[in-house]
């Protein structure tokens, strides 16, 4: 039988699974009536974005499976790649 991470997987090619990741930093803010959480991952220089309707605790110097896809954000005018987190779990 296959976990829901394979199944999602399988279903979307452009997502990418990583297990067992550092949280070098965490940090959420609000936006309207979601709070964005930004992580940056040990040995990483992209920001993994997903988005909560309550605050979470805080990930930060945790180990997390995410799974997640590439994508673009534009800000002011200058494009910046980040990757939007679908499903993270601590490890």
């Amino acid at each position: 039988m296959q976990s829901p991470v394979d199944k999602l997987l399988k279903k979307h090619r452009e997502l990418v699974q990583s297990d067992g990741r550092m949280v070098a930093s965490h940090v959420q803010r609000e936006q309207g009536e979601w709070i964005i959480n930004t992580l940056m991952i040990a040995g990483q220089s992209v920001p993994f974005i997903y988005k909560r309707r309550r605050r979470y605790k805080s990930l930060q110097g945790q180990r997390v499976n995410i799974t997640y896809y590439p994508t673009v954000d534009a800000v002011a005018g200058i494009e910046f790649e980040v990757m939007k987190v679908v499903r993270i779990r601590v490890a």
